[in-house]
């Protein structure tokens, strides 16, 4: 079969294209979809784009210009300023400022900042940072927020100043509310090559160390670093802080720390966490405190605690805000074990500590080193070697009141509200049960009340304050004795029985002035009186103290017990002299009136005494009786060649007891009542004497 040829076809002449026929009308569909003709733009508009695309390559080349030829540093002034209004103090930036803002976390590096003193400082600096380099996210700084990835602080150099007004160099809040230092999350801390050094005048501590917080990762990285030494009150002081690495820091992860301090004997271990890094306004540790006198916390902690024996005690150390807190408080002061709660609030004019106190059992000498005395210092004492020297001078001189000087700038440094109670006391002079005061401390005026102390029969209550305001301190106390017995104060006995006993009462009103114990009563002026309505002595009181005092005074008979009715012992103390001319012990068969003074300077004192027997006797020699010596050791005599004969009763009630009337409402306005010294009164007033009512207006202290 022939192959078939089609006959070429030849191209015919192309047809008309109408006037309304729109171009590309007749073009297949697909080629009309996939090449259509863009429209034709009229002149004005292709003149409109000419000019947009001209504006735009100019910009696009004034930008790349821009940033080649661009210099942060015209920036320095306008941040200079702005850091030194912030600060209130003059900030030099000597070196470049660079940032990169090209970025999705943009950067920042400032070399040669310098931070001047305030004017009070003199013309130092506060401190200077070689570098200082920071990157953040851009997303959350749109929206007001600091998320920090990394903050490189090299070679900071700062020397920090407290002068002796309390003004603190670092102190940048120009008077107003302070608040602790919060920063915000920063992912990779790094201090390279820091110095810090510290010098506190009030205080009397001097401290140099470095500062360093390693950004390697691995066994090279112990995370932050403070350690140095120094003094304080010349003592050495030493200060090591570590903390956690400060890579990849997590704002709801706990940084750790650890803090070792050593200030002489005084040493302190801590070990705690910050909750939310870098918020140094909370943080918590727990924390174990041991020394020679807890005094000396003085300096580290801005408290004025008092002079104590040596200590070890533990407790959660916290601080949120401006309030520090030591939670279940627990250990030993001296011998005497205690615990409780205590919180200091930093965020008022002058620190205020708030406190909640117990021992389960005190040791009475402790107390002592409050007032400026020393606990015993014999086998199983704790005592400093400082304590014992004080305790071995007083024993020496027979001091019985510590002259230890009061340093009143403490006690105007503070204010406090503290509340102490003993549940038993221990080696005490005179029996003691237990006690509890609470101590209120206002702008220098320090208010122990009520102050209370249980015996085994009555109780001392009253108060006793400390005026620091002055330039010298003036104590005020007024304690009074009630419900109490001879027999609990003066515990002497013989052969299983007491040698005095009977009700006993008193009061003690006095004001001194001075900066020690010693010192007040030294120049203490009011009034004290003691008062026993009833009871017996038995004679072999007498013979135990070696002296024939029962025959001396009149009181030889067949008993061995003889009845007391009334005693009164009335001091009026001027000058820190107390004299009392008026001291009657009635008993039954005879009166003994007495006279003499205690000596607060020199402590000594001076007594003498005469019995005067109710009835006549024909054979009858009255011996007086002496009490003389320092007041740690009296010595007890009579006056042989003072023998008076009896003559009846030669002596009358009147000229004795006339002054009753006014000494008992000063005890207790009920007292004059009682029947045994009321009798006596009677009989006073039946023998002349000008014995007032019971109602007449108490003796006061001379303020």
């Amino acid at each position: 079969m022939s192959e078939q040829r089609v006959p070429e076809q030849k191209p015919g002449p192309r047809r008309a294209r109408s006037r309304h026929e729109q171009p590309g009308a007749r073009r297949p569909l697909r080629e009309r979809l996939t090449h259509p003709h863009p429209p034709k733009l009229s002149g004005p508009a292709k003149k409109a784009l000419g000019w947009t695309g001209a504006v735009l390559a100019i910009l696009a080349i004034l930008v790349t210009i821009l940033i080649l030829i661009w210099d942060w540093n015209w920036f320095r002034g306008p941040l200079e300023r702005v850091a030194s209004a912030r600060l209130h103090r003059q900030v030099t930036i000597a070196g470049d400022l660079n940032v990169n803002l090209w970025s999705w976390r943009p950067s920042a590096t400032v070399d040669g900042i310098s931070i001047a003193n305030p004017t009070w400082a003199g013309q130092g600096k506060l401190g200077t940072i070689d570098r200082l380099r920071v990157r953040v996210r851009l997303i959350p700084l749109l929206w007001g927020k600091a998320d920090i990835r990394v903050l490189a602080v090299e070679r900071p150099n700062f020397s920090l100043l407290a002068d002796d007004k309390g003004r603190k160099n670092w102190d940048f809040s120009d008077g107003r509310e302070k608040k602790p230092m919060d920063l915000p999350p920063i992912q990779r801390f790094v201090i390279r090559d820091g110095q810090l050094r510290y010098l506190d005048t009030q205080r009397d501590i001097r401290f140099q160390g470095t500062i360093n917080a390693r950004e390697k990762l691995g066994a090279d990285n112990r995370g932050f670093e403070l350690a140095g030494k120094g003094t304080i009150n010349g003592a050495p002081f030493r200060a090591e802080v570590v903390g956690g690495p400060l890579l990849n820091i997590e704002r709801t992860k706990p940084y750790p720390f650890d803090v070792d301090l050593h200030a002489g004997r005084t040493y302190i271990t801590a070990r705690g966490a910050v909750p939310k890094p870098f918020d140094m306004g909370r943080f918590y540790m727990n924390a174990t405190a041991r020394g020679p006198d807890m005094a000396e916390l003085f300096p580290l902690t801005g408290v004025a605690l008092p002079n104590t024996p040596p200590y070890s005690l533990r407790g959660r150390l916290s601080r949120d805000g401006l309030v520090w807190r030591v939670d279940n408080l627990g250990g030993r002061v001296g011998d005497s074990d205690l615990s409780g709660d205590l919180s200091v609030d930093t965020g008022k004019e002058r620190p205020f500590l708030k406190a909640n106190l117990q021992s389960q059992s005190l040791d009475w000498d402790d107390l002592g080193a409050l007032f400026g005395a020393a606990p015993k210092a014999g086998p199983g004492e704790t005592v400093s070697p400082e304590q014992a020297a004080i305790a071995r001078t007083m024993v020496a001189q027979q001091s019985l009141l510590p002259d230890a000087p009061l340093d009143v700038s403490r006690i105007r440094a503070m204010d406090a509200d503290v509340s102490y109670s003993a549940r038993s006391i221990r080696d005490t002079p005179v029996k003691l049960n237990s006690g509890s005061v609470r101590v209120r401390l206002d702008d220098g005026l320090l208010r122990a009340n009520p102050l209370k102390l249980d015996l085994p029969r009555g109780e001392v209550t009253g108060y006793a304050n400390l005026d620091a305001r002055k330039a010298t301190p003036v104590t005020d106390l007024d304690l009074r004795l009630t419900n109490s017995r001879i027999e609990s104060l003066i515990p002497f006995q013989f052969q299983g029985a007491p040698a005095l006993a009977g009700p006993v009462v008193g009061r003690a009103k006095l004001t001194g002035t001075g900066n020690s114990v010693h010192k007040a009563f030294a120049s203490a002026n009011g009034q004290v009186t003691v008062v026993s309505t009833g009871g017996e002595i038995r004679k072999a009181f007498a013979e135990l103290a070696g002296v024939n005092v029962v025959k001396g005074l009149g009181l030889l008979n067949k008993k061995d017990t003889t009845p007391v009715r009334c005693a009164v012992a009335n001091f009026q103390t001027t000058g820190g002299v107390m004299t009392a001319n008026d001291i009657v012990f009635d008993t039954g068969p005879v009166l003994i009136a007495g006279k003499g003074a205690v000596n607060l300077d020199t402590e000594r004192l001076d007594f003498r005494f005469r019995g005067h027997d109710k009835k006549f006797r024909l054979v009858r020699v009255l011996l007086p009786v002496t009490i003389k010596g320092p007041l740690m050791s009296p010595k007890l005599g009579v006056e042989p060649g003072a023998a008076i004969a009896q003559g009846g009763a030669a002596v009358g009630l009147g000229s004795l007891l006339s002054p009753l009337a006014a000494i008992f409402p000063f005890i207790d306005p009920g007292l004059a009542k009682d029947a045994n010294c009321g009798a006596l009164l009677a009989e006073a007033k039946a023998q002349g004497a000008p014995v007032g009512a019971t109602t007449a207006k108490p003796l006061t202290a001379k303020r």
